[in-house]
């Protein structure tokens, strides 16, 4: 359906359930495709993640290590076309009161620092070819609606919202679009481990999310930006 056959993906991210995901729709619409991992205890990500995806080790809440990863790669290919962001993390179950000092600024640096040091350096290699470019993240429902019990991941999801919303008028000149989802729950097996009795078949598919995303990137995605856009699956 899609061809990207002459684009550099760039996925910081890229190594999860969802990832993984969009990272192998990607490959399979023949683009040049990067991911980012920092962890790999049991020394199976390239089983997870297609094995034609270029892996690099980086640390999406450093500065030094992101500029470093993103020159590397302009060395490399010329200019980085699209950016698809996945990196996050979950925090909840704790009160206001309960949360300590290092759990929300956990979920700050890796839910919003991580967007916005990712942003700031793609910007520049995306706007190496002058043809435009797409930068999707992957926020949350629950940026828009807390439900309690979750502050500080809401918090987080919410400001990367509005990264997004300024961002995107920042380099419209430039044609670069900038855009978020906000899935609710992903249908991934750690979700299914943390919530035994739902009923995953109304959680949203990871490959129902790569299609999304990639319908952004393409061409047929050029006319929306700034947008966060709700995927709640059929529950």
């Amino acid at each position: 359906m899609f061809d990207f056959s002459d684009k550099v993906v760039f996925i910081p991210g890229g190594t999860g359930a969802l990832g993984s995901a969009i990272v192998n729709e990607f490959v399979t619409s023949d683009a040049t495709v990067i991911a980012t991992y920092l962890r790999d205890p049991d020394g199976n990500i390239k089983s997870k993640t297609n094995k034609a995806v270029e892996l690099i080790k980086v640390n999406v809440t450093n500065e030094e290590e992101i500029s470093a990863a993103i020159s590397t790669l302009k060395q490399k290919y010329g200019r980085i076309d699209i950016m698809v962001n996945v990196v996050g993390g979950y925090l909840g179950g704790k009160s206001v009161t309960e949360i300590t000092e290092n759990e929300w600024t956990g979920m700050m640096n890796l839910n919003l620092m991580s967007a916005f040091l990712l942003t700031k350096h793609a910007i520049p290699a995306i706007k190496a070819s002058q043809a435009g470019g797409k930068i999707v993240h992957i926020s949350s429902i629950t940026g828009l609606n807390a439900n309690g019990l979750d502050s500080a991941y809401a918090a987080s999801k919410a400001g990367l919202i509005r990264l997004v919303e300024s961002a995107s008028h920042e380099v419209k000149k430039d044609k670069i679009n900038v855009n978020c989802i906000l899935p609710s729950i992903i249908d991934t097996e750690a979700n299914r481990k943390a919530m035994p009795n739902e009923d995953y078949n109304k959680w949203v598919k990871p490959s129902d999310l790569a299609n999304i995303i990639l319908f952004l990137c393409s061409g047929y995605g050029n006319a929306i930006t700034g947008a966060a856009i709700p995927t709640r699956g059929f529950s």
